[in-house]
């Protein structure tokens, strides 16, 4: 399976700026693991929508998944009660 690329909406920089640095490493970690995989394990697909909700540890990445362009687009990044607005 050929790699997926990984894009950023410009808000994300936004939400990490407010996480601590040893969650943000975890999360970019996260995230670097869907070039391989973009639906791993635990991954949820949101009702309602074309995006996926994957937690780490108490954070959620939203993101969307276009595989007839093999890129995935980190939509935001928060607390659980913060992700869903």
């Amino acid at each position: 399976m050929a790699g997926y690329s990984i894009f950023f909406k410009k808000s994300v920089e936004k939400d990490l700026s407010s996480i601590p640095k040893k969650d943000v490493r975890k999360i970019l970690g996260r995230i670097k693991d869907l070039e391989n995989d973009p639906r791993p394990p635990g991954c949820e697909k949101l009702t309602g929508q074309e995006r996926y909700r994957l937690r780490q540890g108490r954070y959620r990445i939203v993101y969307s998944i276009q595989d007839d362009e093999l890129t995935v687009w980190i939509v935001t990044i928060g607390h659980r009660k913060n992700v869903y607005r």
